[in-house]
């Protein structure tokens, strides 16, 4: 399993009637372990999730199936694997 931080920028005029639907996504992966973490930046410009996937294509899935990509409420898209090392929620070896 790989993780990946991803973080976006909304399209300010279309992410607010689509941010229901958003959280529903991603609290369904968070039910089945692929969202670890998600929010809004405080500035209400864009948000950060971390995920885990087996790998860069299942991540690719993913996002690629949210609600603020398939609406067209992106402006932009980073994604970055990351790798844990400290933390209550990182499993004992990584």
């Amino acid at each position: 399993m790989a993780w990946f931080v991803v973080e976006i920028r909304y399209v300010q005029d279309k992410f607010g009637p689509v941010r229901p639907r958003h959280r529903e996504y991603l609290a369904s992966l968070a039910e089945q372990g692929k969202v670890l973490v998600a929010g809004p930046l405080q500035d209400d410009t864009g948000g950060l999730t971390l995920y885990e996937a087996a790998d860069r294509q299942e991540l690719q899935r993913l996002i690629d199936a949210d609600p603020y990509h398939l609406e067209g409420a992106i402006a932009e898209r980073t994604v970055r694997e990351f790798k844990p090392v400290l933390g209550s929620w990182v499993p004992k070896g990584s």
